[in-house]
């Protein structure tokens, strides 16, 4: 089965470490193998984290289980997304790190050493998620368009697969807004920017969400000219506005033009030479760069999959599913990208751990009952877990909110990394923790222990009980929770300790 067109322009420059890659997660010899005569007890469509962490654990339970994937075995996670993404920010921090965090720092080919790195760690990670692997777990792996039939059964490659329940998980693309003149200009997404070998003179971004963000910051991190443009009133919309108005300072200060409220009316020109006609802040002025990465949004998977065929409805969100996954067919389930608004790798990783048991064993596992924290990975990150700052602001007095500044944390003076926060929202009168954001340098790896506390009922009180390493920055829990101690010394409870202390012999 040699390597189709699409494929390969996914996969650029077609050098060692890519080869590499491509032979691992889209075998050009792979044979795909015979159904078996009784069909399969599950049939997964798409070899993304959600369908590879689904084939996995229901052949681990002794299930008959097909895999099929028209492109890349790994998905975005690990050919355009979380992978390469970071691993092109740890060598921008590393530039950044060198240049004692001056703006623009990198050297000459700086870019194009990160991408080679990005490349040769990408393809050392693949054969985790390659169809050798998974065919050695007992998955039968298909390379192919798959199509369904009917209600319970699936075509691909000329085959017909017959399954008692199927699983969804074909993710999702970059959503493209609908400019005049973007559709002739070359711009870039996420599943083309990775293929960049040289440092673009002048990359300009359209999204200030966590991908716009990210990349403007390494770009610039090393030595790119970087606009950033967005077309709400600041970045990061999902997340708390003081936690966006630190990334917004940060990426300031990196070098990146940031336009907030910046509506791109046009585009013209191509690679190389790119004109973007935008109002911001209610002016006509114009962008010139030479490359343009859009970053607007996400798109559910749902075409040429013959859904109406398996009478399988959409949604908002890509395919319509219920609090348990399943479709409007009770066969098929539908997980990860394609059907949730919870767009993340983890979140993927636990539906199709839920979705198992509830396609298999009639389990009645809920996708609501999940607590899934996100982080951005920018300098610093910003993680997050729980209720928002908007749904705060609507609850009230309902909630109370503490907020401990990075300021008051030893290792972050230490560190000379003081821009940042941990904020606890809790229900009123109790410790019970709503949600929470973090903005601190390994910030993502913080907020596990408050989605932790989240997920088994411990409230913030508990967590103030933990003895944490000093000094830490997770200090800062801990000192959240002493501030919520305090909070409860009514001048009752004092008078009360006092009477108490006085009777001390």
């Amino acid at each position: 089965m040699p390597h189709d067109p699409t494929t390969l322009a996914a996969v650029q420059p077609l050098d060692a470490h890519n080869r590499r890659l491509l032979d691992t997660v889209h075998p050009p010899e792979w044979t795909n193998p015979a159904p078996p005569r009784g069909g399969y007890q599950l049939v997964v469509i798409g070899a993304g984290t959600a369908g590879l962490v689904t084939a996995a654990v229901a052949a681990a339970v002794g299930a008959r289980v097909a895999l099929i994937e028209r492109g890349l075995m790994g998905g975005d996670c690990l050919n355009v997304g979380c992978v390469p993404s970071k691993a092109i920010l740890a060598a921008a921090r590393a530039a950044h790190a060198r240049a004692d965090g001056a703006a623009s720092p990198a050297e000459d080919g700086a870019f194009a050493a990160a991408m080679e790195r990005m490349r040769r760690i990408r393809a050392d990670l693949s054969p985790v998620d390659g169809a050798a692997r998974f065919r050695d777990l007992g998955v039968d792996v298909y390379l192919g368009d798959a199509r369904f039939a009917s209600g319970d059964e699936v075509q691909v490659g000329g085959a017909t697969l017959k399954f008692v329940r199927a699983v969804i998980a074909t993710g999702g693309r970059a959503a493209v807004p609908d400019i005049p003149g973007l559709a002739d200009s070359g711009y870039l997404t996420n599943e083309s920017f990775y293929s960049l070998t040289e440092r673009p003179g002048h990359l300009a971004i359209l999204g200030g969400g966590p991908i716009g963000c990210e990349m403007a910051q390494a770009v610039a991190r090393l030595g790119g000219r970087v606009t950033l443009m967005e077309s709400g009133g600041r970045l990061l919309k999902n997340d708390d506005p003081d936690a966006a108005r630190i990334v917004h300072d940060a990426l300031r200060r990196d070098g990146v033009e940031v336009l907030a409220s910046a509506r791109v009316d046009s585009v013209s020109g191509g690679p190389g030479d790119l004109v973007l006609r935008i109002t911001h802040d209610g002016a006509a002025r114009t962008v010139n760069a030479t490359h343009l990465l859009v970053a607007t949004g996400r798109a559910a998977n749902v075409e040429g999959l013959g859904l109406e065929r398996a009478a399988v409805e959409t949604g908002e969100h890509g395919i319509a599913v219920d609090d348990r996954m399943r479709t409007s067919n009770p066969r098929i389930y539908a997980i990860g990208d394609v059907a949730s608004k919870h767009k993340f790798t983890h979140a993927a990783d636990a539906s199709a751990r839920l979705v198992v048991r509830n396609a298999l064993f009639r389990g009645r596992g809920k996708v609501s009952a999940l607590v899934i924290p996100w982080a951005t990975y920018t300098s610093p990150e910003v993680a997050h877990v729980g209720i928002t700052a908007a749904e705060v602001a609507r609850r009230g007095d309902e909630v109370q909110t503490i907020t401990i500044p990075l300021e008051e944390v030893d290792r972050a003076r230490l560190d000379g990394r003081t821009e940042g926060f941990f904020r606890v929202h809790l229900r009123a009168g109790s410790d019970t923790i709503l949600g929470a954001t973090m903005v601190a340098d390994h910030a993502g790896d913080l907020i596990s222990q408050v989605t932790q506390a989240m997920t088994a009922g411990l409230g913030l009180g508990k967590l103030g009980d933990v003895i944490y390493p000093y000094p830490t920055t997770a200090e800062a829990i801990r000192k959240a929770a002493d501030q919520w101690r305090r909070g409860k010394l009514t001048p009752t409870a004092k008078a009360a300790l006092s009477v108490a202390l006085r009777l001390l012999r």
